[in-house]
């Protein structure tokens, strides 16, 4: 895995946004897209806010996306091999980059066909323990017609990132404003934030 890690990381020391193209392997995002479609049709999503849990608002005016959050308490296998990934990813950023992460918090995201999200930042005004942010997609067959892609507002360009399957995506989350663009198909991925409590 560490060939995978470093390419995630020396491509974010390079661009800003860090990319790997197999940072999930197809079996657990397999296993990870049926954990989701699951609690999607057992309507065990909820709305996504905006904020933290002080100061949580829901205006899917900005942005229209379901959310499940994930926890070894829920005692899936798939996504305890998930955590176990993570686990190995942030102990060997922390030896690498001596980023003094200390922990994580990771949530399905489910995008019905027509939602989006709005430009935003990823920290909090109130909290900024949130430190990175990494987004892994679960979608097979994605297509350019699609839609859905993560646009990235660099200072004088963006940068538009397809939601395929097995992709990551890194970034400092206090840094770069982005944005899901409207999707025109389902889109799923695992949302989280690298944080320093």
């Amino acid at each position: 895995m560490e060939k995978i890690f470093d390419e995630l990381i020396d491509s974010f020391i390079k661009n800003k946004v860090g990319i790997a193209e197999n940072f999930l392997t197809i079996e657990l995002s397999n296993h990870l897209k049926e954990n989701l479609l699951r609690l999607f049709k057992n309507k065990k999503l909820t709305a996504a806010g905006i904020g933290n849990q002080k100061l949580v608002d829901h205006d899917k005016f900005i942005r229209s996306d379901q959310i499940y959050w994930l926890d070894r308490k829920n005692d899936n296998p798939h996504e305890n091999a998930f955590f176990d990934l993570m686990d190995l990813f942030v102990a060997y950023l922390n030896e690498t980059c001596y980023t003094g992460i200390t922990g994580y918090e990771f949530h399905y995201t489910l995008y019905e066909k027509g939602a989006f999200y709005l430009k935003h930042l990823d920290q909090f005004r109130n909290n900024d323990s949130r430190k990175y942010s990494i987004v892994m997609y679960l979608n097979t067959s994605w297509n350019i017609n699609d839609g859905g892609e993560l646009c990235i507002h660099h200072p004088k360009r963006l940068q538009l990132i397809s939601p395929n399957e097995g992709k990551s995506v890194f970034f400092k989350s206090d840094e770069l404003v982005h944005e899901v663009l409207l999707t025109h198909q389902q889109r799923l991925s695992i949302t989280g934030w690298l944080k320093v409590d």
